[in-house]
């Protein structure tokens, strides 16, 4: 790890005393992860990293005081408002209303996120005239209520619609409609059985999902792995049910064209590599905090 890095770890050190803090507060790195991440902040540190120019980062700090976020909320940046947004919860009673009708849509796309939004408010955000603020509903509520479910599922931008059936379980008075709905049809097959008319639909997308589809029957299967789509071919060579001389044959006539096409066929297939995971920061001793502070100069 560089000294950079370093210094970043040490800011979140519990056990780390306030004045060492406080010095590390010069370092913009550390700075960030003091501000971001201690639980222990005191008035007076976070009065220092709002006069440093840190306040955006506080603002996503949801240790810091309910008294201290709630005036965030007020401030003239609609980054920082985004920052509070994300996590504040109602207090003073009304905060979340007034997040919620804020004009900037990255303000409100951001409480979208919150996890202490009533219903009631989940419910606006699913209705707002922002294409982008639903589309945050969807991907930070996958329990929504049914009302807001409904909502987006029969949204006007075909986006929030598909994107929606394939969050939510699609109400079965719904399923006809998005069937028929060629910017839902992939989607909602997921929620249906199998047929040979979707095996051999024209869309490719529509083919890959029943390809994919948990109940898909050794016909279809067989049939759908000589799809003339190398992605439709993949998801039965994905399967776990694909007899191993099948796979095999069906890997054979996977070339992708590209690295990009190469790594999401390996990723449909579990054969892709994560990076190891980073190694846990060391805890440091007062001495030895000290002297890393020394070679950093603060």
């Amino acid at each position: 790890m560089d000294l950079d890095g370093e210094l970043s770890a040490l800011a979140v050190q519990e056990d780390l005393p306030t004045d060492l803090v406080r010095r590390l507060l010069r370092h913009p790195g550390a700075r960030h992860s003091v501000a971001l991440l201690r639980r222990d902040l005191t008035d007076e540190l976070i009065a220092e990293i709002i006069a440093l120019g840190s306040v955006r980062t506080l603002a996503a700090n949801s240790s810091v005081p309910s008294r201290i976020r709630a005036r965030f909320a007020e401030h003239p940046e609609p980054a920082v408002r985004c920052a509070v947004a994300a996590s504040v919860g109602d207090e003073p009673p009304g905060l979340l209303a007034r997040l919620a009708a804020d004009t900037d849509p990255s303000v409100r796309s951001f409480l979208a996120m919150n996890e202490h939004l009533p219903t009631e408010l989940l419910a606006l955000l699913a209705s707002d005239p922002e294409s982008s603020v639903r589309s945050s509903v969807i991907q930070r509520c996958r329990d929504a209520p049914e009302e807001v479910r409904r909502t987006l599922l029969t949204d006007p931008d075909p986006d929030i619609r598909r994107s929606s059936v394939r969050t939510f379980a699609p109400p079965p008075d719904l399923l006809p409609k998005l069937l028929a709905d060629p910017a839902t049809r992939a989607a909602a097959v997921a929620h249906v059985l199998p047929t040979p008319e979707l095996a051999g639909d024209p869309d490719s997308d529509v083919r890959e999902a029943v390809a994919a589809h948990p109940d898909l029957p050794p016909g279809l299967r067989d049939l759908l792995a000589e799809d003339q789509d190398f992605f439709v071919r993949n998801a039965i060579a994905a399967r776990k049910d694909t007899p191993p001389a099948l796979r095999e044959q069906v890997v054979a006539t996977l070339k992708p064209d590209s690295p990009l096409a190469e790594w999401m066929l390996s990723f449909s297939r579990g054969t892709h590599t994560c990076p190891a995971p980073a190694p846990v920061p060391p805890h440091r001793t007062r001495q030895q905090a000290e002297a890393l502070l020394a070679q950093a100069g603060l």
